[in-house]
């Protein structure tokens, strides 16, 4: 799938896979440089513009090593990016470790994941077919 992409400036690196056909994300960059303080959170530029197809959606979902060794998380995730919308990208941040963390300038902060997505119509009705689980949610098995 090809999508059109506009830089907002000759420096701004474009998304990439870490491991071409083996990664379904492509790591999102930083424009700037931030800090983000303990419990902070903050939109990260990307200086990235793009124009997804109809019938498909940007997902921005956190990278899983920076979760686990610094605390640092997508606050929104996922974050959703419109097929109309054809502003900046950014990622809201945030801070979850007792410590500053510093974002230097075209470090991955996040991972984009398009996905096909579909229009639905409403059907009211009076009543839901039956299932097996029917209304039981929220740790109704009673398992952990």
């Amino acid at each position: 799938m090809k999508i059109e992409v506009k830089k907002m400036g000759n420096d701004v690196k474009l998304p990439e896979y870490q491991h071409y056909g083996e990664d379904c994300g492509m790591d999102l960059m930083s424009r700037y440089e931030y800090n983000l303080k303990p419990g902070e959170y903050k939109l990260i530029k990307t200086g990235l513009k793009i124009a997804i197809p109809q019938g498909y959606g940007g997902f921005v979902y956190p990278r899983s090593g920076l979760a686990l060794k610094k605390g640092i998380t997508v606050l929104n995730a996922d974050g959703v990016i419109d097929p109309g919308y054809r502003g900046e990208l950014g990622v809201i941040l945030i801070n979850h470790s007792s410590k500053e963390f510093n974002i230097s300038k075209n470090d991955r902060i996040a991972q984009l994941i398009i996905h096909k997505t579909f229009e639905i119509e409403w059907k009211e009705v009076n009543e839901l077919s039956e299932s097996s689980r029917n209304a039981g949610g929220f740790g109704h098995t009673g398992r952990q």
